[in-house]
């Protein structure tokens, strides 16, 4: 009897809404088609982990998934498999898994282990035929050097800062944008019965769309995005006239995490993990206590962070969810690999896995931001995307 065909997924960086279901309809789609799915656990630390040797490996780092597995993932947020921030070609040196040889592997230029032909060899070792990485930036640039080092990939983009490159829409921006227009009206309730200025920061490390669209769908007064650094003393200036014009006698604004100050820094804190990356976030508390230093006034400072990405997904996120996935498999069972499903001018689509490397998705500040006002600026929507870039 001939052997199933066998593919393999893996959910890596962090996590959104939309993630599970995406995972439910790869296996059943692939279940249908008579292939056997595999799921890595915590994104490529699975694979890079993965010991043959030692049975208890299966399970803790790589599972079977089948109909059962799935049948009820869905209902929930995040991802039944975990992530991690997992980079396997960026390893630094003392954190490789006890059982493997840092001596046996090249370095790259920074001087940390490149650890790729580990992850090769775990894909050979369990028979996979086709990879499908779902993840941000990170995960599915790594997924692109699978690919041209000649394994089969399938990738699925998501991120709840919808900056993929190549792709119109990415799995969890919009339940992001509803959790988080949800949460600024619901805290409207508090900075209005005191008469305060509310700060309100969101997740968004290189671009602002999800503070833009936050601020655009909740009406805000005020928008700082990644994209443009800010006069703290203008900005102040403009909320103190907002509070004025107010008949309840508050302002509210928006931050994204990646923003800066005119001559300032991103806010990073924390040590750098295994992988180079260190801890986003902050950038709304200085803010919120300059402004507080500059107007007098009291200050109501939220940081949303992981709400944003908390619950269940909304229906756009599912039914993308659902057709990435149908999508991928189709393309995986076809034998046409070295692709990203993707959504393009309102229809679905696929590009090139190595897409995400060719450049970067921000948003269009000429378009639809105010430099000077500080609030999105949306006067022309004919013939752009659903969400505006």
């Amino acid at each position: 009897m001939a052997r199933k065909k066998t593919l393999a997924i893996l959910t890596g960086g962090g996590d959104v809404p939309g993630l599970n279901p995406t995972i439910k309809q790869v296996v059943n789609r692939a279940i249908d088609e008579g292939w056997r799915v595999i799921g890595f656990r915590r994104g490529w630390a699975g694979p890079l982990n993965y010991n043959h040797d030692d049975p208890t490996s299966w399970g803790k780092w790589v599972m079977e998934l089948d109909r059962m597995a799935v049948r009820t993932i869905d209902r929930t947020g995040g991802t039944f498999l975990h992530t991690s921030r997992t980079h396997p070609s960026n390893v630094k040196p003392g954190t490789l898994p006890d059982f493997l040889n840092e001596d046996d592997f090249p370095r790259n230029e920074k001087g940390n282990i490149d650890a790729t032909a580990k992850v090769l060899q775990t894909l050979e070792q369990l028979e996979v035929d086709v990879l499908i990485p779902i993840g941000g930036d990170d995960t599915l640039s790594y997924g692109a050097r699978i690919h041209n080092e000649g394994f089969p990939v399938v990738s699925i983009p998501k991120t709840m800062d919808n900056d993929v490159f190549g792709t119109d829409y990415c799995i969890g921006f919009s339940t992001a944008v509803t959790r988080s227009v949800e949460l600024i009206t619901n805290l409207r309730t508090a900075v209005g019965s005191h008469e305060r200025i509310g700060v309100v920061e969101l997740f968004g490390r290189n671009s602002g769309e999800t503070s833009l669209i936050s601020a655009y769908c909740a009406q805000v007064d005020r928008a700082i995005i990644s994209e443009v650094p800010f006069d703290i003393h203008k900005l102040a200036d403009l909320l103190l006239k907002d509070k004025a014009e107010n008949p309840s006698n508050y302002a509210i604004m928006t931050i994204s995490e990646g923003a800066t100050m005119i001559d300032g820094d991103v806010i990073e804190t924390g040590e750098e993990d295994a992988y180079g990356h260190r801890k986003l976030g902050g950038i709304g508390y200085i803010t919120a206590q300059t402004i507080k230093k500059i107007t007098g006034q009291n200050i109501i400072y939220q940081q949303l962070a992981y709400l944003m990405r908390s619950g269940a997904p909304d229906a756009l996120d599912r039914i993308v969810a659902a057709n990435y996935g149908a999508m991928a498999v189709d393309l995986a069972t076809r034998g046409i690999t070295g692709r990203m499903v993707a959504l393009r001018e309102g229809r679905y689509t696929h590009v090139a896995a190595d897409y995400t490397t060719r450049g970067v998705k921000r948003v269009d500040v000429d378009e639809f931001y105010d430099i000077n006002e500080y609030r999105p600026k949306v006067a022309h929507v004919q013939g752009k995307p659903m969400f505006l870039y």
